[in-house]
């Protein structure tokens, strides 16, 4: 990859249009980026990396939506109408392609007031060699993005830390323990792979435990009911063990074969039991059976002789009831002239009352007159009633139209008020019409303001937020760095406490050496075997423990400063990243502007709400005038309709009235007047009838009395009154016929029962003794249901544990599997997770790749760390345990060939420090270009930790960093320090001012 042009447009603290000429300044091989702190030399790196990835550095990407990320990237000084844009151009994969990123940002509305919010946008062109010019591809932030990936063949985190040199990263890599070294080569090399495996290895083992254990609960609760089946006599107890015990299904298995075993034993002994219970019964029972024979028997002829002396008892109302039914019998003979008689002198009683009470409404000279004058009268009144029905049809005809003209009258004075209310109403429609067009528009431009006020709130929101984060974050920096130069006090304190404590060592060595010399062998400074002065230690002489406690205080003191660097460096840039965000307004103002902002959205937001509202009430209306207008015509004809009816009406009636004043007579009406005269001929035909019916009911009493006395002289009776008292009813003839039956009945069974001769036989013999035979069987039924239920319970529970052994059966041989898979995915799940005894390092999967691949890194560093350090250093790879118990296979090492010793490369000096770290962030380039696929990485950046190198050092750096054209390659350091300006000629420099940062090309002093 060669980068050619970059183009930067109200970018970061660019306000304008900057254009950086890559191809000006990678000829020379190396050149500087250099520019005043905060001028914008990091954004430059920034630009690049977002017009390849469409993000910033993963250390500068801002937290939050998309909205406030694409917000950072905006320059505060770029006018409002100019579009934040970054266009790179560059060679990739052989080919020439230009690629243009703007973010999602806002601009003013092309029309009206106000902004809006532009999407974010991505252009890829291609360069045609043959034809010269260029050609697009696409515009699809996705498919640029495969695009360019597939080319670099390699992520944002791996071309970051590939060809952006981090060195404050190395430096903490350098210094970092095996699990932060292995996140960042995870990141790098892309090993999630394996640590997938481990994960799904340590899965697969927790799910194959989970069915193991699962297996042995399941055995546990089969064994739990073979001891619940077989109760308290189980001798042997259940076996105490815990689920994952392989021991647990060969000893359940073995109890409960003994529990099974033991209940068959019990069921035989419970059906010999029942057998000799069931003879035992058989015996009581027939016993029992004999008594209760012979009681019954006994019983049968005591009830005999008891219902023989009480029938007899009964005979003389026998011999009263048979003569009585005698009698009864006779008087049936009377009976149909009784009932007769009866009649007729009931219908007699009834004619006469009906009499009575006609007479009673007749006139006083008609009272006595016959039923043929009466119905005379009566033909009379019926031929005048057929008069008057005649004139009944025109009175109701002239109600009829009476009541016509009054629902004429309502109908008109409906019509009247419909009239009025219309007329007042269309009168104000005007007005009301104004009145409802102005709430559609006053709705209408409420919704454009509230369109308009939402552009402008969120906006505020995320500047009053940022301003609220840059007030607190200013504290905090206050407060990291105090805590910083604190740090840095004691860590100069714990420094100078160690230096002196070795020097003060030093000078009191001897005694060291010669608390170490034995009487008879040679001194290991000198070689004598004499000692005859040994040097003894001095007040105030300070060992090797005491010197170590003091370096190891140093290097935590140096470890501290170390973190209070870069807490404090995170608290700095997210305070710049704040208040560039917040601008200069206070939270006071931004709290104010954002309430009133608020405020006049929720305002303009309810009003607009109103908008389908108000266009509804001003259909509303105008379907409400059309109705009233049309309900107004229709009264109008309605109106001329009627006069014209009424006038028919009156005429019709005067021609009725006529004819109904004679049709009245002297009655209210001529309903009133054939009313009379109908209910006078009603009342003179039933006087004339109830005249008839008492004539004849007088005739059929005279006829009935002389029937009866000539029947009652017939049956034998006296008088007819001694024939209706012997007289009885049907049911109550049956009932002395069912008694006298019944006493004869009786009779016959009881005589039958007393000539039975078992029942005598059994009469002469001993009372029966049925209490204690009755004892003797409850006894013997009691225990044969005991040995029946002791036999039931005994089968059960031997079925019950047949089946309950087969169930155990199954389980272990369904856990055999289980377990066997259990134990092979443990043993790799262990050995992956380095917790194996067989993993002697306890290297994990994931460990043991990155440590091969920390070693390729190693061996590439080393190659330029021998030329910075004059072959002094050599960068190795250590698999070695760590202490505190902890896992190995991470850890660097740096090989002194002065002393021919290897230390931890967190003891290194600052500069030290950095040349080994830029060794290892170059090789670490290499290999990772090598593991992405190879692909040519033409230019490279380098940012900062130049200035804690001395001269000789920097130039053997520089060196190294020359030597990378020999491979065509460009390197770009990014540094402040004031001696490269002199050494590398060739030098982009940022410039910032109040109006926003300008980049400028010089090259061997000239300005370009």
């Amino acid at each position: 990859m060669r980068l050619h042009r970059l183009t930067i447009t109200a970018f970061g603290p660019f306000a304008d249009t900057q254009e950086v000429d890559f191809d000006a300044l990678c000829a020379a091989g190396i050149f500087l980026l250099h520019g005043a702190t905060g001028a914008g030399k990091t954004s430059v790196l920034d630009a690049v990396c977002y017009a390849l990835y469409d993000a910033v550095p993963g250390a500068r990407q801002i937290k939050g939506g998309a909205a406030t990320k694409d917000a950072s990237l905006r320059s505060d000084h770029a006018p409002a109408g100019t579009s934040t844009e970054v266009s790179l151009e560059l060679t990739v994969g052989g080919r020439r392609l230009e690629i243009t990123r703007s973010p999602a940002q806002t601009r003013p509305k092309k029309r009206g007031t106000g902004v809006t919010t532009e999407k974010a946008g991505s252009g890829l062109r291609e360069y045609d060699s043959t034809s010269g010019d260029w050609r697009a591809l696409s515009r699809s932030h996705q498919e640029i993005g495969e695009e360019i990936g597939q080319l670099l063949g390699m992520s944002r985190e791996q071309f970051c830390q590939v060809v952006l040199l981090p060195q404050g990263d190395f430096a903490r890599f350098l210094r970092a323990d095996a699990e932060a070294r292995g996140k960042l080569l995870g990141r790098l090399f892309d090993t999630r792979r394996f640590a997938a495996v481990e994960d799904r290895l340590a899965e697969l083992r927790r799910g194959a435990e989970q069915q193991v254990r699962a297996g042995d609960e399941r055995l546990l609760g089969v064994a739990q009911h073979i001891d619940q089946a077989a109760g308290a006599g189980l001798e042997q107890p259940l076996p105490a063990r815990q689920p994952g015990d392989p021991a647990l299904a060969p000893a359940v298995l073995a109890w409960a074969a003994v529990a099974r075993s033991t209940a068959h034993e019990r069921r035989d002994i419970a059906e010999s039991a029942l057998a000799r219970a069931e003879s035992g019964q058989a015996a009581a029972r027939r016993r029992l059976d004999t008594e209760r024979e012979l009681a019954r028997l006994q019983q049968r002829f005591a009830d005999g002789q008891r219902r023989a002396d009480a029938l007899e008892a009964r005979r003389p109302a026998y011999e009263a009831a048979r003569a009585r039914l005698d009698r009864a019998r006779k008087a049936d003979q009377v009976a149909p002239a009784l009932t007769l008689r009866a009649d007729a002198e009931r219908a007699h009683r009834t004619a006469a009352a009906a009499l009575d009470r006609t007479r009673a409404r007749l006139p006083a000279e008609l009272t006595d007159s016959g039923a043929d004058h009466l119905s005379a009268l009566e033909r009379k009144m019926l031929e005048e009633l057929g008069r008057v029905d005649a004139a009944r049809g025109a009175e109701r005809r002239s109600a009829e139209i009476s009541s016509e003209r009054a629902e004429l009258d309502r109908q008109a004075r409906a019509d009247e008020e419909l009239l009025a209310d219309a007329a007042g109403w269309l009168a104000d429609w005007e007005s009301a019409r104004r009145e409802h067009q102005d709430r559609v528009e006053t709705a209408q431009e409420a919704a454009t303001r509230a369109e308009q006020l939402a552009g402008q709130l969120e906006p505020a929101r995320a500047q009053l937020d940022a301003a609220r984060a840059r007030d607190a974050l200013d504290a905090r920096a206050t407060e990291s760095q105090r805590l910083l130069n604190s740090a840095r006090e004691r860590a100069n304190d714990a420094k100078e406490t160690w230096l002196d404590l070795r020097e003060r060592r030093l000078r009191g060595i001897a005694a060291e050496l010669a608390a170490l010399l034995v009487a008879g062998e040679p001194c290991a400074v000198c070689g004598s075997d004499d000692h005859p002065a040994p040097a003894r230690a001095g007040a105030g002489h300070v060992d090797q423990a005491s010197e170590d406690a003091a370096f190891a205080a140093s290097r935590r003191a140096e470890a501290a400063v170390t973190e209070a660097e870069r807490e404090h460096a995170f608290v700095r840039e997210e305070y710049a990243a704040a208040r560039s965000a917040a601008g200069g307004s206070t939270v006071a103002d931004l709290l104010a502007l954002t309430e009133r902002l608020g405020r006049d959205h929720t305002t303009a937001h309810r009003l607009a709400a109103g908008t389908h509202a108000a266009r509804e009430a001003l259909a509303r209306a105008e379907r409400e005038r059309e109705d009233r207008l049309t309900a107004q015509r229709s009264a109008e004809n309605r109106v001329a309709a009627r006069t014209s009816r009424r006038e028919a009406l009156d005429h019709e009636q005067t021609g009725l009235e006529s004819e109904l004043v004679r049709a009245r007579g002297d009655a209210d009406s001529v309903a009133a007047h054939a009313d009379r005269l109908e209910s006078r001929a009603r009342l003179l035909a039933e006087a004339a009838d109830a005249v008839r019916d008492f004539d004849t009911t007088a005739q059929r009493l005279k006829d009935g009395d002389d029937r009866l006395a000539d029947a009652a002289f017939r049956a034998g009776f006296d008088t007819p009154r001694e024939a209706a008292a012997a007289l009885l009813s049907g049911p109550e003839q049956r009932d002395l016929t069912h008694r006298m039956d019944d006493w004869q009945a009786e009779a016959a069974t009881v005589a039958d029962r007393l000539a039975e001769t078992d029942a005598r036989e059994a009469a002469q013999r001993p009372p029966a003794r049925l209490d204690t035979a009755l004892t003797s069987y409850e006894t013997a039924e009691t225990a044969l249901r005991a040995a029946i239920t002791a036999l039931a319970g005994a089968r059960r529970r031997s079925a019950e544990l047949a089946g309950l052994s087969r169930q155990a059966e199954e389980e272990v041989r369904r856990l055999g599997p289980l377990r066997t898979e259990y134990e092979r995915v443990a043993r790799l799940a262990a050995l992956t997770a380095g917790t194996s005894t067989d993993n002697d390092r306890k290297m994990r999967l994931e460990s043991y790749v990155l440590a091969a691949r920390l070693e390729q890194v190693a061996a590439a560093a080393t190659t330029r760390l021998l030329r910075m350090s004059a072959g002094r250093y050599t960068l190795v790879h250590s698999d070695a345990r760590s202490g505190g118990g902890k896992r190995s296979g991470l850890g660097l090492h740096v090989v002194d060939s002065w002393t021919g010793s290897a230390r931890d490369t967190a003891t290194l000096s600052g500069g030290e420090t950095f040349f080994v770290s830029l060794a290892l962030a170059l090789g670490l380039a290499d290999v990772v270009t090598d593991e992405a696929g190879g692909a040519r990485l033409d230019t490279l950046f380098i940012d900062e930790g130049f200035g804690s190198l001395d001269d000789q050092t920097l130039d053997e750096v520089l060196d190294v960093l020359d030597s990378l054209r020999e491979r065509d390659r460009s390197v770009g350091i990014v540094s402040h320090v004031a001696d490269l300006r002199r050494r590398i000629p060739t030098q982009l420099e940022v410039t910032k001012s109040r109006r926003g940062s300008t980049v400028s090309l010089r090259t061997g002093g000239a300005d370009g």
